[in-house]
């Protein structure tokens, strides 16, 4: 009984330092919670039936009263933290951010965590912090002050699955999945990346895409937002296929609740974007521009990093060529030219040699003046 009691009085006093620690000193709730840990000791000292069972009633009693002070003091609502860690990648998460903010009774934060790329012995390299990157109308919080450890916010929303499985950057180990459900009720993991629809027996594209299903970002989440119904079922196939080969059981209908086909708000907010709510550089309308005011034909040229690593020397020429081909038209043609957001850090990475002939193709694009090079954050104004 004795170790009973000292468990609700370490129990109390760790309340009581959570709501100090979320909503500041001063509280009625937690002087109660106080005075409730003196009965509990006037308890365990109790040298007779009669002592006992007075001290027994007045810490039921104190329970009410710290119930009924909670109520007042601490408010019915939710908190909902996102956690992307790239700017270029917000747009994954950000119809969800809408959606809570526009929720009256919840309490949301955007707080973008650092990421390292990573040497080639694993080890972290340069940092990268990019919460100036972040649209004006969204509220950032900074990563330093948002303590996960004394708010636990009743949901996490995630974009990156790969935490310490990926082989050229890394997240802050703390927010690695593993780590973010300790901190939480509902972590939840929405893809950054759009995949093809894949018909149920397309083997072929199946076995390209499975390793998405997999990650630490499907395995810790409690739920797993995928693009549609048919994507979900087969994320379920492929997980089951993969725990049932490590010789575990998994049960399909758990699985069912985790993974959600209900798409993703980032389409919403592409189709949503106007070309004139859009605000685009100057130096970019230099170049669009015809001498009299019309635009130029916009040609997007997307370079992705499976191409390079599979053959970077000929991924390579091929650029070339095709800003030859536009340097020949670009009075009437301009190219707007976007690198995979993770590109520079995967040929960093695994291509260093490749890595420094891609920038003096670069600069010379630039230089010459034949289209526009996009490696900033904002995706939708290029799509409009």
């Amino acid at each position: 009984m004795i170790g009973l009691l000292a468990d609700c009085q370490d129990g109390a006093i760790a309340i009581g330092n959570q709501m100090e620690a979320v909503y500041g000193e001063g509280l009625e709730s937690v002087h109660e919670l106080e005075s409730y840990c003196e009965i509990l000791f006037h308890l365990a000292e109790s040298e007779d039936t009669v002592t006992c069972e007075k001290n027994y009633a007045l810490a039921g009693n104190q329970l009410l009263v710290i119930r009924a002070h909670m109520e007042k003091e601490i408010p019915d609502r939710l908190e909902v933290v996102f956690l992307p860690y790239k700017a270029s990648l917000w747009n994954s998460l950000e119809g969800f951010y809408m959606a809570a903010k526009e929720n009256p009774d919840c309490d949301v934060y955007c707080v973008p965590i650092p990421y390292y790329d990573l040497n080639q012995d694993r080890s972290f390299g340069e940092m990268h912090d990019e919460q100036q990157k972040y649209p004006k109308d969204i509220e950032v919080t900074d990563w330093q002050t948002y303590s996960l450890e004394e708010r636990k916010p009743d949901v996490i929303f995630i974009h990156n699955p790969y935490h310490d499985w990926n082989q050229i950057t890394s997240v802050e180990p703390r927010f690695y999945a593993q780590s973010l459900r300790n901190f939480t009720e509902k972590l939840v993991y929405v893809p950054y990346f759009v995949l093809d629809e894949i018909e149920p027996d397309n083997r072929p594209a199946i076995e390209n895409m499975k390793h998405f299903c997999f990650l630490p970002g499907t395995i810790y989440a409690d739920k797993v937002i995928v693009q549609s119904e048919g994507m979900k079922q087969i994320y379920i196939d492929e997980y089951i296929n993969v725990v049932q080969e490590r010789g575990i059981e998994v049960d399909r209908e758990q699985l069912e609740e985790k993974f959600v086909g209900s798409g993703y708000p980032k389409y919403e907010k592409e189709r949503n974007v106007l070309r004139e709510e859009l605000e685009i550089p100057e130096e970019w309308m230099k170049v669009i521009q015809k001498p009299d005011g019309s635009w130029k034909k916009i040609v997007l040229y997307n370079a992705g990093i499976v191409p390079f690593l599979a053959r970077e020397d000929k991924m390579l020429q091929k650029i070339k060529s095709v800003l030859a081909l536009f340097k020949e038209n670009k009075d009437e043609v301009m190219l707007l030219w976007r690198p995979h957001p993770s590109l520079e850090n995967t040929m960093k990475s695994m291509r260093p040699g490749f890595w420094e002939e891609y920038q003096e193709i670069v600069r010379q694009y630039k230089e010459e003046g034949l289209g526009i090079y996009d490696d900033t954050p904002d995706m939708e104004r290029l799509l409009r």
